[in-house]
């Protein structure tokens, strides 16, 4: 199975578009962190996790020309923004893209793009198919993807295990029984926003011991504002085992 980070930042924090911080101006590509997104490739399905307001330049800039399914963690903006730009999908592979997500997902979903879901479809709009998940596992092909819900402050959101892979985004607290489900994998992904303390989502020291809990053998950040740090300067403060995730990263797990 191959993942490519297609997106490791974050809307929060995001600074002016003049800002000249050490991140934004850093001439280091692994600083360059569009919103927090994955593609998981296995047995022909490509399958995308998250479409945020960066999605069509991620598509674009990893040179994707298939796409079979999004599936959305939270309806949050910068996750979801994007979902527009299926179209291209839709006009070139001539069928819809499976959607999936929870009910309350799809119900944001309608009123953002109340338009794709409108009786009388204007032509060319994005087509889809509403698949609904819930906390049971479901299939994409091949693939079996395990929910796992987490706390992003009081909602609770969808982090996803597929076989020994586990990826978890705007996640601030987790049950000890979610944690079972997660408990064994080879490969962890987690957000870790910043330094400094934050109501909704991990911090640095938070991902840390999380990390350490899980015990996976490689621990990957993500979801990183710029207020955390240039990327070679966190590498020098992290444990064994845990590191940085960057935009373009490929793992084959």
């Amino acid at each position: 199975m191959k993942i490519t980070f297609l997106g490791t930042g974050t809307s929060q924090g995001v600074p002016v578009i003049a800002c000249n911080c050490e991140v934004c101006s850093s001439p280091d590509p692994r600083d360059k962190r569009l919103r927090s997104s994955i593609m998981v490739e296995a047995a022909g399905k490509v399958i995308v996790i998250d479409s945020g307001p960066d999605f069509r330049y991620q598509m674009l800039r990893a040179k994707v020309t298939h796409l079979d399914a999004i599936v959305f963690t939270h309806e949050h903006k910068d996750h979801i923004a994007g979902m527009d730009d299926i179209r291209a999908f839709n006009y070139r592979q001539e069928a819809a893209i499976d959607i999936y997500a929870t009910t309350r997902v799809q119900d944001a979903l309608k009123r953002e793009f109340a338009y794709v879901f409108a009786e009388q479809k204007y032509p060319g709009i994005p087509e889809v198919n509403l698949r609904t998940i819930g906390l049971k596992p479901f299939e994409i092909g091949d693939l079996t993807f395990r929910p796992i819900e987490v706390m992003h402050f009081k909602l609770p959101i969808l982090g996803f295990r597929i076989g020994d892979f586990t990826y978890i985004t705007d996640a601030k607290t987790i049950s000890e029984s979610e944690k079972q489900k997660i408990k064994g994998t080879k490969t962890l992904v987690i957000n870790a926003l910043q330094i400094e303390k934050h109501i909704s989502h991990f911090t640095f020291v938070e991902a840390i011991a999380f990390a350490k809990e899980i015990g996976a053998q490689t621990t990957y950040f993500t979801h990183i504002s710029h207020r955390l740090g240039r990327h070679e300067a966190i590498l020098g403060l992290l444990p064994k085992n845990i590191t940085l995730a960057y935009d373009g990263l490929v793992l084959e797990v």
